[in-house]
């Protein structure tokens, strides 16, 4: 298939990468351990880590899980935020030939539960702040062994005492649990694991490509949460990708240490992957940030370092970029600012670039892509309103309902190929098979529009798309426009049923301005929209409801309404 969008990489990004260079994501990790030994890995509350550290402890925990007796490739559960642990047994679970299974540590217990037993995990690793969760649902599921971590665990023996008698007893973010011991179940506190570890032998398995890395559950918000398979051969596809793509800008900056902020969670697939995996294949430390709800704490640790990458989500950043001690910070180092997850609306990449003097690079991925399919080029100077084009060894093909491509300009389903793809669901054939063609396409759930450069626009979600008498009404669309308003902070659109029409727009608008008021939006809309498009309701909110990767939440917008 014609592939105009090579013709537009830049200088050094070539059209296809080796992926077969490591045999499992354990040994790529391995060798960025020996390679980058010396190098700070994480940073968290002032406390750093090196490579070497994080080698000797993940093959410390690698021991001790194999010390279980468990299966080749037993799922193991992690639920923690942003902590230098989470880097510890990422590695050790896929050093010890097991799968991880990465759980949102805000789950609630019917959504743990769910997650726990479709994957068959049969060790739970969980910070403690996160434990009374786990205790509720415990006895529905299979898991047998539980490693208990707490804040301090890693941060030095008077660091760590302080840190968890302020998280337990003064600050009291330790709910009390009694996780229960019967039918042979244990539990384990993380740095016994690791000491119980240490004097034990790591036996190195035999993992391949073709053995499960991840499963990566989607968010669920159409249905039952699926977990994507990734195998280690799909992981290792998208980090040497990334680094492709990535090595041509950051060799400028020389062979000195960069810094990425970490502040996406590590249980989500982008901070995964572009974070955690590629940091560690480029030697870069991660500044670990557990919890960016706390924006002034989080300002407070940027401040203290010189930060060269910052993924993130278009939340995030407008957050960031409106936050007036933020503006004071030293943004000479930054050299990449990666958006995605969501859509970057431009009045945010606006105000970021105006902010930090870097511009939003704009990518896009799946967790069924793990998860980078597409970006824009990083020497790009504004925001360029697409995703951008497909990253090294990647095909991307617009289609149609009836799985026929479709001409350049046209818009309709991206479908992606490539050997980040995943290998199905869990466990659900039929579900794989309404969303892989029998030419190797993942079919994305999203509406995009390809042009003769081969760059990629995203329309909409197709489950998102409202009917306004027989219209299209793409939400994204509506909330790139109105957020351009200078009275707009942030603002989301769903349809809602409507008698005559089917269905109509519904806006919802958070304010930056206090004097805001709803005929100053209908004009602006009535000036920007044609009549179909324009919102028939509008509603102010003091926020919008958010994933805990700060997504806009249009299902929970909608059952509102």
């Amino acid at each position: 298939m014609p592939s105009p969008w090579i013709d537009q990489y830049p200088p050094g990004v070539p059209a296809q990468v080796r992926t077969d260079t490591f045999s499992s994501l354990a040994a790529l990790l391995e060798d960025a351990f020996r390679r980058h030994a010396s190098r700070d890995a994480v940073c968290c509350m002032e406390t750093r880590l090196r490579f070497r550290d994080i080698d000797d402890l993940s093959e410390a925990m690698a021991a001790w899980l194999q010390s279980l007796q468990l299966e080749r490739g037993s799922r193991v559960a992690v639920m923690m935020p942003n902590v230098p642990q989470y880097m510890v047994v990422i590695a050790a679970i896929l050093r010890a030939g097991h799968v991880v299974v990465n759980v949102n540590p805000l789950y609630t217990a019917r959504e743990l539960e769910h997650q726990l037993k479709d994957s068959g995990a049969q060790v739970a690793i969980v910070l403690e702040n996160f434990a009374t969760t786990l205790e509720e649902v415990i006895d529905q599921t299979g898991v047998k062994h539980v490693v208990l971590a707490s804040m301090g665990d890693l941060l030095g023996f008077w660091r760590g005492m302080l840190v968890n008698f302020a998280v337990r007893h003064v600050r009291k973010m330790v709910p009390e649990f009694r996780l229960p011991l019967d039918q042979g179940r244990t539990v384990t506190r993380f740095n016994m694991a690791v000491a119980e570890g240490s004097r034990r032998s790591f036996r190195r398995p035999d993992v391949g490509p073709d053995d499960v890395a991840f499963l990566q559950y989607t968010g669920g918000t159409t249905g039952v949460s699926k977990g994507a398979v990734l195998l280690h051969r799909n992981v290792v596809a998208n980090i040497l990708q990334v680094e492709a793509w990535f090595k041509p800008m950051l060799d400028k900056l020389g062979d000195r240490p960069l810094t990425a902020v970490c502040a996406l969670p590590l249980y989500h697939i982008f901070a995964l992957t572009v974070c955690a995996l590629f940091g560690a294949r480029m030697g870069m430390m991660n500044l670990l940030i557990p919890n960016p709800r706390d924006l002034p704490g989080m300002v407070r640790t940027l401040s203290r370092h010189r930060i060269n990458m910052f993924p993130a989500v278009n939340t995030l950043f407008n957050a960031l970029a409106n936050d007036a001690d933020f503006a004071r910070l030293d943004f000479s180092g930054l050299v990449v600012s990666n958006g995605g997850g969501m859509a970057v609306q431009q009045a945010t990449a606006e105000r970021w670039l105006k902010v930090t003097g870097c511009p939003v690079v704009e990518g896009y991925g799946l967790s069924e892509t793990s998860p980078v399919a597409t970006s824009n080029r990083l020497d790009v100077k504004a925001f360029t309103g697409t995703i951008g084009l497909p990253i090294p060894s990647t095909e991307i093909v617009i289609r149609d309902d009836d799985n026929a491509d479709v001409p350049l300009g046209t818009a309709g389903e991206i479908c992606i190929r490539g050997p980040q793809v995943m290998a199905g669901y869990w466990n659900r054939p039929d579900e794989t098979a309404k969303v892989m063609t029998d030419d190797g396409y993942f079919k994305s759930g999203d509406v995009g529009v390809m042009d003769e450069r081969g760059y990629v626009r995203i329309v909409d979600r197709k489950k998102d798309m409202i009917l306004v008498s027989g219209f299209n009404v793409y939400p994204t669309e509506i909330e790139q426009v109105v957020g351009l308003h200078p009275g707009v902070l942030e603002c989301a659109v769903v349809g809602v049923p409507d008698e005559r029409a089917g269905e109509a727009v519904k806006l919802f608008v958070v304010k930056s301005d206090p004097t805001l008021a709803e005929s100053d939006i209908a004009s602006y809309c009535k000036e920007n929209f044609t009549a179909y498009k324009r919102p028939k309701y509008i509603e102010f909110r003091d926020e919008l409801p958010k994933s805990t990767v700060g997504k806009i939440l249009r299902r929970e917008l909608r059952t509102a309404s």
